[in-house]
């Protein structure tokens, strides 16, 4: 085998790994490699998620073990490593066709199935090899094996390139594995192993067929033959005595096609290997991150609209002036609305929170005086009365005061949700949406609790 020369700065280079800002530097005037490029800007995207500041409190300890993983590929790009993760059922020979690349035992084989209990690891001493690692995974199909499935799959989609095994034509588990391994546009090479078992011409069969199985998604050329642990060749023995013996000769593997295939790979896209899988990796991250981001923000919306919902209850409950249950009413909605803006990073001034509430309370009025009017019933039997029915009626508008405040807020959360935007249907459509998803009687039945705590704390 003819090994190809290394190149000075390429991945076969010790170091064979050199950033884009520090490749220009060296000669400003000739721009990094694409792949040196790529790689810059992956790096970049996991360092910006390591020191993003405007993170809430809270993600980043939410998060820690995701975050533990940006750390360990940010080291993986800076030291230069590919990671090669093989890939398949039980038994397929996944662990010995690993051994066979390495020339030597490294990881653990057995007649039993599922030898492979865990993720192992090691680098590929080859002198072509630079930073390559080798992982071997748990079979994808072993009964009882859910969590060393999920494992293998795990490693799979942080690998830089997967190395699915088969032998034989795939089946229906196996279809689906190798298009979930393919789906992010990571690259794979389908290894048909124990080729041994087969004539030259099922052999040729069988390539074909799978090389058809995955036509359009993966090139023909990365579906290949091996033979990791061939079975003994037998002869028979005439001896001098004319009494014939079985011989048994133990075959060399056979995966050099394989080899080939994965250093022309490696030597045309190495940077961009590493690059694609840490973008890749970078974006699972990201929405992982804005997926916590929202719903802590929704917990302590939640929260706060609760505090408010009760202030203002209170307020209305005890407060036996009419006018002044309506200007309370509007100040603590506007104070709430002023504080979720914040929460949201949205900040308005607390003018533009009492126009936003204004807004929505005229959408609310419009869908459902009745509630409002019932309110407004409430206020003029206590000033109708001198105050004196207010010891029948406050707990009762509190907790229509509490629902008003708690519409709104959910209202006010999902504008800010939506990046302080109502979206095509306008205000109306939004508050509709809220009304439809919110249940009045469990609201109903939350405020005279809370309420009623509140009052006899008070009392």
């Amino acid at each position: 085998m003819k090994k190809s020369a290394r190149k000075p700065g390429s991945w076969l280079g010790w170091p064979w790994k050199r950033s884009a800002k520090a490749a220009t530097e060296a000669d400003p005037a000739t721009p990094a490699p694409a792949g040196e490029r790529h790689l810059a800007l992956a790096q970049d995207s996991l360092r910006r998620l390591l020191d993003d500041p405007g993170l809430p409190v809270g993600v980043r300890e939410a998060l820690a073990p995701e975050f533990a993983e940006v750390e360990r590929m940010l080291q993986k790009l800076e030291q230069g490593e590919i990671h090669i993760a093989v890939l398949g059922e039980v038994s397929v020979g996944k662990s010995s066709l690993l051994n066979a690349l390495l020339g030597e035992a490294r990881f653990a084989t057995s007649a039993l199935h599922g030898e492979t209990r865990e993720t192992a690891e090691a680098r590929w001493q080859e002198t072509r090899s630079g930073q390559v690692c080798l992982l071997d995974t748990p079979g994808i199909n072993e009964v009882g094996g859910e969590a060393r499935e999920r494992m293998a799959r795990e490693v799979a989609e942080r690998a830089d390139l997967v190395l699915f095994v088969v032998d034989g034509d795939l089946n229906a588990s196996e279809q689906a594995a190798l298009e979930q391994a393919l789906a992010p546009g990571r690259p794979v090479v389908l290894v048909l192993n124990k080729a041994d078992r087969y004539t030259a011409e099922e052999r040729a069969q069988l390539l074909a067929r799978l090389a058809e199985r995955t036509r359009g998604r993966l090139p023909p050329e990365q579906v290949v033959a091996a033979a990791a642990d061939p079975a003994p060749a037998r002869r028979i023995v005439l001896g001098p005595d004319g009494s014939e013996r079985e011989e048994r000769t133990v075959l060399p593997p056979d995966v050099e096609a394989l080899r080939e295939r994965l250093w022309q790979i490696l030597e045309r896209e190495g940077d961009t290997l590493s690059a694609l899988t840490a973008g890749l990796f970078a974006g699972e991250v990201s929405e992982r991150v804005g997926r916590r981001v929202v719903e802590l923000r929704r917990e302590a919306a939640g929260r706060l609209v609760r505090q408010y919902c009760i202030a203002k209850g209170v307020a209305v409950a005890i407060n036996p002036v009419p006018a002044a249950d309506l200007l309370a009413a509007a100040a603590i909605d506007a104070g709430m609305v002023f504080h979720l803006s914040r929460l949201y990073g949205l900040p308005l001034s607390r003018a533009e929170a009492g126009s936003l509430v204004t807004v929505i309370a005229t959408q609310m009025t419009v869908l459902m005086g009745t509630v409002w009017l019932t309110h407004l019933i409430s206020a003029a039997l206590k000033a109708g009365t001198a105050g004196l029915s207010t010891v029948f009626t406050a707990g009762a508008q509190g907790a229509v005061a509490y629902y008003g405040t708690y519409l709104i807020g959910r209202v006010a959360e999902e504008y800010f949700a939506r990046g302080k935007s109502w979206g095509a249907g306008g205000p109306k459509a939004v508050v509709q949406e809220i009304l439809e998803s919110v249940d009045r009687d469990s609201v109903l039945a939350q405020a005279r609790a809370d309420l009623a705590g509140r009052l006899r704390a008070r009392a």
